[in-house]
């Protein structure tokens, strides 16, 4: 099956992806996490306010086949979460990249994101390719 990477997101090895816009990052799980979860049926992220930091769990994501914790890609202030995939946690699995993202984050050190995979990378390294 050939899932989708969008070249202008960044990913990391637990299958988050990370687009940033000047100090504001959008955070959300790559098609490939949606693949191998299945049907999402549960989410749970933090408030707005609250803080996030690079390699630490922020949150859940739950299918029928497993709960997974979300770490996070880059640090940052939560300043947005989509309380739309919160009620409805399949538009996830639906679209992750458009309707299906989690958080808006404003990022402290857009140098966090050094180390991450460009989508041709991320490709090969998911696919094998």
């Amino acid at each position: 099956m050939s899932l989708e990477y969008p070249d202008n997101l960044r990913y990391v090895d637990t299958h988050e992806y990370v687009s940033l816009a000047a100090d504001i990052a959008k955070i959300g799980v790559s098609a490939f996490a949606v693949d191998q979860l299945g049907d999402i049926v549960f989410v749970e992220l933090p408030e707005v306010g609250e803080m996030i930091t690079k390699g630490s769990a922020f949150g859940s994501i739950e299918s029928v086949k497993a709960v997974e914790d979300l770490k996070a890609p880059i640090s940052g202030k939560v300043i947005k979460r989509n309380d739309k995939a919160i009620d409805a946690p399949e538009i996830i699995s639906t679209d992750p990249y458009t309707t299906g993202w989690l958080l808006e984050v404003q990022v402290e050190s857009a140098s966090e994101l050094e180390g991450t995979y460009s989508a041709a990378e991320y490709r090969a390294k998911v696919e094998g390719a």
